[in-house]
């Protein structure tokens, strides 16, 4: 037999990744503070995966470990950060956040290549020139990242508060109607 799969465009992909991930976040066990505050700090580490180099994924694990926060709704936000490109939009006006922020001026002199092990000997010249071209775009990431957390945590817990509501709602009435079913049977 020969069964034909129904093939989705592009934009239906990404609205049905979205939908799946969104649905495996509200069914994630933990409570409403529990999954909201891992799902704020996957999607708020996301907005500076670009600007640290991915190098941000080396506390990821570890802060939601110390937040007792869920490491699955962590990791859903994480990707549904990834899904919106709100990083790769956000950047230029981090960029220039950054800039308002801290309006120190780097001078282009002459830097090094990066070196750990120069790293660990205690020479942090290779550093502030690795750091030189992305600084205040790491600034301004991490702002983003922070309101970004915050407003998503609210958002979240009352999505999940809202659909455990819902939830019960139908098993009670899947509960009444069944029942209702079995007294009539009786009758």
């Amino acid at each position: 037999m020969n069964i034909k799969q129904k093939k989705y465009h592009v934009f239906q992909r990404f609205g049905r990744a979205f939908k799946f991930n969104f649905i495996k976040l509200l069914r994630s066990p933990g409570g409403a503070n529990k999954v909201a505050l891992g799902f704020a700090l996957g999607f708020g580490l996301e907005m500076l995966v670009i600007s640290s180099a991915s190098l941000i994924y080396i506390i990821f694990f570890p802060l939601v470990r110390l937040s007792r926060a869920s490491l699955s709704a962590s990791i859903i936000g994480n990707v549904i950060g990834k899904l919106t490109f709100l990083p790769v939009i956000l950047l230029p006006f981090a960029r220039k956040l950054g800039k308002v922020i801290f309006p120190l001026e780097l001078s282009p002199g002459h830097h090094t290549a990066f070196s750990v092990q120069q790293l660990l000997h205690g020479d942090f010249h290779s550093l502030v020139g690795l750091l030189h071209g992305g600084i205040h775009a790491l600034v301004g990431m991490t702002i983003f990242g922070i309101v970004l957390g915050v407003i998503s945590y609210f958002i979240i817990h009352y999505l999940y508060e809202k659909e455990l509501a819902n939830r019960l709602k139908r098993r009670r009435h899947k509960r009444e109607i069944n029942l209702n079913r079995q007294v009539s049977g009786t009758l």
